[in-house]
């Protein structure tokens, strides 16, 4: 059981930062990307892979407070 949610775990960081990485490509030619000074809204693929990433973060927090705790009922 640990060993399949370690693996879940990994495999969620991993996608969470290909996301992450897939949203700020175009917003600048920045080092961390630039800040847009205009104002405008999420449509479609942005969009979705906007609540995607809330969706992973979520999943993300989730997986480390029960591998935390798991953590603690061992010791």
């Amino acid at each position: 059981m640990e060993l399949a949610l370690n693996i879940v775990h990994i495999l969620v960081s991993i996608v969470l930062v290909t996301v992450i990485l897939l949203q700020v490509k175009g917003q600048g030619t920045g080092l961390f990307g630039a800040a847009d000074n205009s104002f405008r809204t999420r449509r479609g693929f942005e969009l979705a892979l906007f609540r995607f990433t809330i969706a992973l973060i979520v999943v993300f927090i989730l997986l480390s407070i029960v591998s935390a705790s798991n953590l603690i009922n061992l010791t």
